[in-house]
């Protein structure tokens, strides 16, 4: 998170500060200011100014006037799965101060805080639902979580026996799993987690790996892909490769694994 951008209510425009603001900056000086959304990494932010806000930020370095709140994953949880919030208190001058934070949910029906120190929630029904922090009086604004449902099962999509000539750095073709939800819809879909698994026949010698990497997240239609990629040593006659998907509880998905098969060619 290196830049925020501060929205007037009363439409003034944007204005930008860096990751520790300047002394008061001027976008301060409105009460209430919700900031934009950030990804980065993975994570959505959110900073909400306290009333304390309101004219110049106090030069009390123990004084809590904004929030910061953040989600891992991008908010995203499968019925029964845990999630843990994070949040702080900044001073006037953004730096981290000491202070209890408690956190609620305000969608009951589709969360539930088991812990409201450490912000512990658990996915109870697919859907979208709300977790909030509060230090004293200031609130941050709610971060939106995504519960998913659990998958119904995963296939091979296009084929699951290739061939490729080798040479100084062999790529197979795509090796493609589709995952399926229902209700179906890029909600459900997106960002299911599926892992690869590749065996070298004969074992020894051959170095392959899979690319981008061995786990790979599903897109919003929910497919995810990968490829075997030879690197070096001697020709393998062949790579398997086991593609598995697993509900929160440890349990295969229905359809796991997923069978694939690269054969090398001279």
């Amino acid at each position: 998170m290196d830049r925020a951008r501060y929205q007037s209510t009363a439409g003034n425009g944007d204005f930008a500060r860096s990751h520790r603001p300047a002394p008061a900056p001027r976008a301060v000086a409105l009460a209430g200011v919700a900031l934009s959304r950030l990804t980065a990494a993975g994570t959505i932010t959110w900073l909400t100014l306290g009333a304390a806000a309101c004219g110049a930020l106090s030069s009390d370095p123990r004084q809590v006037v904004a929030l910061d709140a953040s989600l891992p994953d991008s908010g995203r949880i499968e019925v029964g799965d845990t999630l843990r919030p994070q949040a702080r208190g900044l001073n006037g001058q953004g730096d981290s101060v000491a202070a209890t934070i408690t956190w609620a949910t305000l969608d009951t029906a589709i969360l539930t805080v088991v812990d409201s120190v450490s912000g512990k929630t658990v996915g109870k029904a697919a859907g979208l639902g709300r977790v909030q922090a509060r230090i004293g009086n200031l609130r941050s604004n709610p971060l939106n979580v995504t519960v998913q449902p659990p998958l119904d099962s995963i296939t091979a999509l296009g084929n699951t026996v290739s061939t490729v000539s080798v040479s100084a750095r062999s790529l197979s073709d795509s090796l493609q799993i589709q995952a399926w939800a229902t209700p179906t819809g890029a909600q459900n879909l997106a960002a299911r987690r599926v892992a690869y698994a590749a065996t070298v026949y004969p074992a020894g010698g051959a170095t392959i790996m899979l690319v981008p990497q061995d786990t790979a997240r599903t897109s919003a239609s929910g497919l995810a892909v990968v490829q075997v990629s030879y690197t070096g040593g001697p020709r393998p006659d062949s790579v398997v490769v086991l593609a598995r998907a697993r509900h929160v509880d440890g349990t295969p998905v229905p359809g796991s694994p997923v069978h694939f098969v690269v054969g090398f060619l001279p």
